[in-house]
């Protein structure tokens, strides 16, 4: 189902003015159960991203289909249920994917790097940093960066869950000012519009400006080769847009429309001002290895963006070092903020009360500094 509509407004102007541009693809747009890799659907994908990228435009590509990619080498009828198998998939489907997005923008004359990610990666600052400074070099270098989710590695229990988060994260890691996801449906409507009947039909929905656009959405889960679906989708963009980027959600089969103006598909305005990559990562992305509860004051001067003092914490949970990232919860355990720990377990717990004026010369640091703080 198409809206079949040409769609203008501020939001896609920023997307298609975008300097740097972030493009998920879904599995269904490039893999089919009986044959593997479509490789003309690649190439066609190829060709509207060297389009954009002979624009000006830096594009980073967050590619789907490893798992889909190696059903059909290994014989597979159906996307595994076991942990085991889908890894098997994937490290047989990452070799072709890879391969096939090479050979096609070889076409071009342009070389490919391959980035795979775990949300562990993304999760440790040091590792976040790392992967930053590859996908920064790659784009120097004029290489188009490539990135999946390690599937082959990755557990159920530190997975993103799905491609679409990913590239959300990306989006931020790499500092890009638009996300595009395409897939197989064209955009956003309240209902699954495969499912709609003449007297019920699914209503499309051009632009998300806020929370009140999304009123009597219905979005559901993924389909046979992938892992997310429309809910999984809704909830990137909305994770991206909150971060200051703006999104465009469309059909990898309207690929040279949504990278020429994006007059095509679902666009997201963004919510908030532009975050920091790092207050992005401490909000959205970094693991976390304890809790502090604070009293009714310091939960007060944290939402000023205020330092978190000594005096303002009535209990410690969990163990962490100095520079682990901690959640801050008010005394009813809902949580207002995530920061950096100036202090380890042990000393936070012999600080816990105390007036800075109190504490030996070498604990009057703040235990969360303001600049290491971000609300949620």
């Amino acid at each position: 189902m198409s809206s079949g509509a040409v769609w203008t407004s501020p939001t896609r102007d920023a997307i298609a003015g975008a300097r740097s541009v972030v493009v998920k693809i879904g599995s269904a747009a490039l893999t089919d159960l009986d044959d593997g890799l479509n490789l003309a659907r690649l190439d066609r994908l190829a060709d509207a991203l060297e389009h954009r990228m002979r624009s000006g435009t830096d594009v980073i590509v967050v590619s789907s289909g490893a798992i889909g990619a190696g059903l059909a080498p290994l014989r597979l009828r159906k996307r595994p249920a076991d942990l085991a198998t889908k890894q098997a998939a994937a490290s047989v489907g990452q070799l072709a994917l890879a391969h096939a997005w090479g050979t096609s923008f070889r076409r071009y004359d342009r070389v490919v790097g391959q980035v795979l990610l775990t949300a562990h990666d993304i999760s440790r600052r040091s590792h976040h940093a790392n992967a930053q400074r590859t996908l920064d070099r790659l784009r120097s270098l004029g290489a188009v960066a490539v990135v999946n989710e390690n599937d082959a590695v990755a557990t159920n229990e530190i997975r993103f869950g799905d491609n679409d988060r990913l590239a959300a994260l990306v989006a931020h890691l790499a500092g890009a000012e638009a996300l595009v996801l395409l897939s197989d449906i064209d955009g956003l409507y309240d209902g699954d519009p495969r499912k709609a009947t003449a007297g019920q039909p699914a209503r499309f929905i051009p632009e998300v400006a806020g929370p009140e656009d999304l009123a009597g959405v219905i979005a559901g889960s993924g389909g046979s080769l992938g892992t997310g679906g429309m809910a999984s989708k809704l909830a990137s963009a909305r994770l991206a847009a909150d971060g200051g980027v703006p999104v465009l959600l469309a059909a990898a089969a309207d690929a040279d429309a949504a990278l020429r103006d994006a007059s095509v598909g679902t666009a997201f305005a963004p919510s908030g001002e532009r975050l920091s990559a790092r207050r992005f990562w401490l909000r959205h992305a970094a693991e976390t290895h304890g809790r502090l509860v604070l009293d009714d004051g310091a939960v007060a001067a944290v939402g000023r963006r205020r330092s978190l003092l000594a005096a303002g914490i009535v209990a410690v949970t969990g163990v962490f070092s100095a520079g682990d990232v901690v959640e801050l919860v008010d005394q009813r355990g809902e949580l207002c903020a995530r920061g950096v720990a100036g202090f380890a377990t042990d000393e936070v717990t012999r600080m816990i009360g105390r007036s800075t004026g109190d504490l030996p010369a070498d604990l009057r640091a703040p235990v969360v500094h303001a600049d290491d703080l971000a609300l949620l």
